[in-house]
């Protein structure tokens, strides 16, 4: 049995008790609903210390539920961007509290206006299982630092995790503050049912349609983080071998178990081998072995696992070239779920791994005529998360950037604009819909409310009845 399968999986909280804690903090809001600058700074101090002194915990619960993940990559990817978030979110934000006052039409003078930036009430984030502790954490800072009261559903998939970040929340937070509920599908329906003032969900496009029917009753508005099949275009100008590294070493990353990883790869006909061959061997001088290597992660449980295994499969019934980056000939027991890093070309449109996003290091090689062709190729599909072009020529940089539909980009590397906290992360069309980190989640978690301030002395009176020879004279300047 696996480590994954032989966890014990977390009490399920009922959907009563998920409407109570939604009461419970909706009333708390109500009675608190503008906390201080000081009260926002002393929760995220608290989610701060909650994530940086249970580093350890972190890195041995998430190993526990995939079976094998690298410590030092939840360290980086969880622990290490999760405190960053926090840092970056306390430098700045006495300045987004702040309400900047705004121009008034001529007409109106000497009256002014402002925005007030208020928080919504009580916010559900729905965490993924691939970055459990991490995708808990960075909304949360955000919704908190927007003055929030959050209740969070962790993933039924990562156990040990869902688990310790419950106990640890508990012990920090009072519960009308924030709260963790647990459980499966059951739990989430509750979620995604209750009256929230916004919902985060992060996950599956086919869940996240889900999620935004069932919150449509009840007009929650819904920031979906979804994914899809992140492109990554070369430039035949730029060096293929710095390419072929990066692009493997972001893709292989939680072993292609993440939202913004490389999907697919598109080089210039005829190139498609070469940078097979470079990437590879990238692979394997970063991980000589991988079978027993704690830091090559594995596939979190046998069903993701199987899938990726059916749709290979599937590939080359249909006549695709699989590549193994294996150099040592390893033998990958399935009960490792262990994938090495492998390489898919000769791909045609009806192989299951064209279609669906592939959540594993499987990455598809791709060949174009031209720059253009690459972009229609792109543009033709449903709109990715993510695409990371790479070239020299800024010219044609702006041109790829510009003339392609994604939720992020990343030019000359992949997966680090998810990590840069002042620029928005978010999706569009099929990968998603709003954007949260830095200011961007703090903005999404507020409602920002237009103010209008009358003057003492004003000129209302001049397009006020009766409507005599000066309202007339001022509405033909108005409508010039």
């Amino acid at each position: 049995m696996s480590k994954n399968q032989g966890a014990l999986a977390p009490e399920e909280t009922s959907p009563e008790q998920v409407r109570r804690l939604f009461d419970l903090q909706k009333a708390a809001f109500l009675k608190n609903p503008y906390p201080s600058l000081q009260e926002r700074r002393a929760a995220l101090d608290s989610l701060f210390r909650l994530v940086k002194e249970n580093e350890e915990n972190f890195v041995d619960s998430i190993n526990h539920d995939f079976g094998c993940r690298s410590p030092q990559e939840t360290r980086i990817m969880e622990v290490g961007v999760a405190l960053e978030d926090i840092r970056h979110i306390k430098s700045h934000l006495a300045g987004w509290m702040r309400t900047p006052r705004k121009l008034t039409s001529i007409w109106f003078w000497p009256a002014t206006a402002r925005v007030i930036r208020q928080p919504l009430g009580v916010v559900g984030i729905i965490v993924p299982w691939n970055f459990p502790m991490m995708l808990a954490a960075t909304p949360l800072s955000a919704a908190l630092a927007a003055g929030n009261r959050v209740i969070l559903k962790m993933s039924e998939h990562t156990p040990a995790t869902s688990a310790l970040f419950a106990r640890l929340v508990r012990e920090v937070y009072s519960e009308d503050q924030v709260a963790v509920v647990l459980g499966g599908p059951e739990t989430a329906r509750a979620m995604t049912r209750a009256p929230f003032d916004r919902i985060l969900y992060t996950g599956a496009t086919a869940r996240g349609v889900d999620v935004l029917h069932a919150a449509a009753d009840n007009l929650t508005p819904v920031t979906l983080e979804l994914g899809g099949k992140n492109p990554a275009i070369i430039h035949p100008d730029f060096p293929l071998e710095t390419a072929a590294a990066r692009v493997i070493t972001a893709k292989l990353l939680n072993a292609g178990q993440s939202c913004v990883s490389v999907d697919y790869v598109m080089v210039q006909a005829g190139m498609e081998e070469r940078f097979i061959q470079a990437a590879s061997a990238h692979a394997s001088k970063n991980y000589p072995s991988m079978v027993d290597n704690p830091d090559y992660t594995a596939i979190i449980d046998e069903r993701h696992y199987a899938r990726i295994i059916r749709e290979l499969e599937d590939a080359r019934e249909k006549g695709a070239t699989i590549v193994e980056a294996n150099p040592y000939g390893e033998v990958f027991d399935p009960s490792s779920r262990k994938i090495p890093p492998t390489f898919v070309y000769n791909v045609t449109d009806d192989m299951d791994l064209a279609k669906e996003e592939i959540f594993g290091p499987v990455t598809l090689v791709i060949p174009y005529d031209s720059i253009e062709d690459a972009m229609a190729y792109v543009n033709s599909r449903p709109r990715p998360l993510a695409l990371y072009y790479f070239d020299n020529d800024k010219h044609r940089t702006e041109q790829v950037l510009r003339g392609t539909v994604t939720g992020t980009a990343a030019v000359n590397d992949a997966v680090w604009q998810f990590v840069t906290f002042g620029v928005p992360f978010g999706g569009v069309g099929h990968s998603g819909m709003g954007r949260y980190h830095g200011e961007y989640g703090f903005a999404e978690f507020s409602h920002e409310k237009g103010v209008f301030i009358q003057s003492r002395f004003n000129q209302l009176w001049t397009v006020m009845p009766p409507y005599d020879w000066i309202t007339r004279l001022v509405t033909r300047l108005m409508i010039r």
